[in-house]
């Protein structure tokens, strides 16, 4: 999780003042985290209190989205998922937003194979993201860093991402000559450009600098994307060592908990 958390920190900056290079400083002042890397702790955090034991996974998730999601109100949840994050009775609300894959590479690091990597983004998707294509996104982005885990090279992910869930359209460079602004915020559209711009990549950062250069929903794009490049070529430990300048100690202990575990 921790290449997701990085993602969303480096692509804070550029969400709504997208950049079209890759030659960019990665960590500056302006950097800082947001929901995504918010809702991913939470996640963490639901899979940790079960102790290896999924089966009240949902209950646990919304506690702990409530618990911590709840002490950021101003970290840039949308509309919908704030209402729901604040609701005393909250409820699935049919939503295919791009958030629903952005929160769930903790999933994919601790699931033991594909099966249950798609048994677990369900439960911990559809207390909110129930739509068919929210629940999609979650599924593909967990598999895919299955798949990562596993030893699969980049063709074999392709190819079932392919099959079984996106086909992205175009090339990073296309890409980058065809988003303008801040981009649509669903699954359909930001898992083809996170899967791009991981299939692209020659490396961890690689991958990132991919994710920003082409605009839209930076911050989102290279968390999806993140994770995935985590699970296929480690994190640089030099990458690593600024989270504790942007984290948090309440988020930064939840990462250290989840990669410990």
């Amino acid at each position: 999780m921790i290449g997701a958390v990085l993602g969303d920190i480096i692509g804070s900056r550029h969400e709504f003042h997208n950049i079209k290079t890759k030659d960019f400083e990665l960590f500056t002042s302006d950097c800082c985290f947001t929901d995504d890397t918010v809702m991913t702790c939470a996640v963490a955090s639901a899979l940790l209190a079960c102790r290896g034991d999924y089966t009240e996974l949902e209950k646990k998730t919304v506690e702990e989205m409530h618990r911590i999601g709840r002490q950021y109100p101003g970290c840039g949840y949308g509309g919908m998922f704030w209402r729901w994050m604040f609701s005393d009775d909250p409820k699935p609300y049919n939503s295919f937003g791009n958030g629903a894959a952005m929160r769930v590479s903790p999933v994919g690091f601790i699931a033991e194979d594909i099966g249950q990597a798609k048994e677990l983004a369900y439960k911990v998707t559809a207390i909110t993201h129930n739509h068919p294509e929210g629940l999609k996104g979650a599924e593909a982005a967990a598999v895919a860093i299955v798949m990562a885990r596993q030893g699969c090279s980049k063709e074999e992910i392709r190819e079932a991402m392919e099959r079984d869930y996106y086909k992205a359209e175009y090339t990073v460079d296309e890409y980058r000559d065809i988003i303008r602004g801040h981009g649509d915020e669903t699954c359909q559209v930001s898992m083809p450009e996170a899967l791009q711009c991981f299939y692209e990549g020659e490396s961890y950062e690689d991958v990132i600098r991919n994710c920003i250069s082409i605009g839209g929903d930076s911050d989102t794009l290279a968390a999806i994307a993140g994770g995935i490049a985590e699970a296929f070529y480690g994190v640089p430990e030099e990458l690593k060592q600024q989270l504790p300048k942007y984290l948090d100690e309440r988020l930064m202990n939840i990462v250290e908990a989840f990669t410990n575990r």
